[in-house]
């Protein structure tokens, strides 16, 4: 059954910790931003266009650009199962999600857009066949992906991952606020992962003792965050920092928004995601001094802030 509109939501991801280690075997945990949204919203038109709306792009499906290729492919399997090539509809894409920022962008829009069209046809969907078909947006945008984006933009819990494994999710009760800014600078991840690869050629056992402590720091933190222990989380943060920028991954406009953020009352602060540009993320033990760091952050060259508390009743 077709109904007047289908809405799908998701929300943004971080990884918390474990960057770049997890392509070398080591765990890492993924967190989701539900404060971070992203919504699909589908509405029924008379004739039987297909127009997709987003902030990139506004036209007919077929002319969607070739940054959407993933999505276009996703829409037309879509299309496809519910055989709804003559329904016709306005698909819009609103996004609280910056792009290349190591968020989870395209995972979050391939998930809002399934979750939406099996609401508009009024049809079950269980969470193996979500990532499933989400994959397919993945395997176009990512070559390939691991999975974790799509898990994390759909989980209302933080993921233990290991690479070729399915991500657990694990417990969390931890009374703080994260504070997530953007440096402006798009990420390239790619640069990343080869001065990551360079650093093990020219410096292998330096750079494979970063790589393990960076897994052991993940361990550390899964309970750390199980046990409220704040303090310690802060520490592991800013561990890690050193691992990163050991390996060549990190870059002037993280330093320096990460450094305002120690000096400003944070209990850690650290790169999140590829790093070479994109977000830091620092740990604040009160919302009220998230909130201020937040603005200094902000005067001092932070593109965008998002915060995220960490427990469900508050932390003021």
């Amino acid at each position: 059954m077709v109904k007047q509109q289908g809405i799908g939501t998701s929300h943004a991801k971080i990884i918390l910790m474990g960057e770049h280690s997890v392509v070398y075997g080591q765990p890492a945990i993924a967190m989701p931003l539900p404060s971070v949204q992203l919504t699909v919203t589908i509405t029924s038109r008379q004739d039987h266009q297909h127009i997709v709306r987003s902030r990139y792009f506004a036209g007919a499906l077929d002319d969607l650009p070739a940054a959407m290729a993933g999505i276009s492919k996703l829409i037309n399997e879509l299309i496809s199962r519910f055989a709804g090539q003559d329904d016709g509809w306005d698909l819009t894409i609103e996004s609280d999600l910056p792009a290349e920022r190591g968020m989870g962008s395209s995972a979050a829009s391939a998930v809002a857009i399934v979750r939406a069209f099996f609401d508009y046809y009024d049809e079950p969907l269980d969470r193996p066949l979500l990532l499933s078909l989400a994959d397919i947006e993945e395997q176009v945008t990512h070559r390939s992906p691991s999975g974790l984006d799509a898990a994390t933009v759909s989980s209302d819990d933080p993921l233990f991952y290991v690479k070729g494994r399915i991500g657990v999710p694990i417990a969390m009760d931890l009374h703080a606020t994260l504070v997530i800014a953007d440096t402006g600078v798009k990420g390239a991840t790619k640069e990343a992962i080869m001065a990551v690869k360079h650093e093990l050629v020219a410096n292998h056992d330096d750079a494979q003792d970063h790589i393990v402590h960076l897994g052991q720091l993940v361990d550390d933190t899964r309970q750390l965050l199980r046990d409220n222990e704040v303090i310690k989380l802060g520490q592991a943060f800013d561990a890690a920092q050193q691992d990163l920028q050991a390996l060549q991954v990190s870059d002037d406009a993280l330093d320096h928004l990460i450094k305002v953020a120690k000096e400003n009352g944070a209990l850690g602060a650290k790169l999140t995601g590829g790093g070479r540009g994109g977000c830091m993320i620092a740990l604040m033990q009160t919302a009220m001094g998230a909130r201020r760091l937040a603005s200094i952050l902000l005067e001092n060259g932070a593109h965008q802030i998002w915060l995220q508390p960490l427990d469900k009743r508050g932390n003021d």
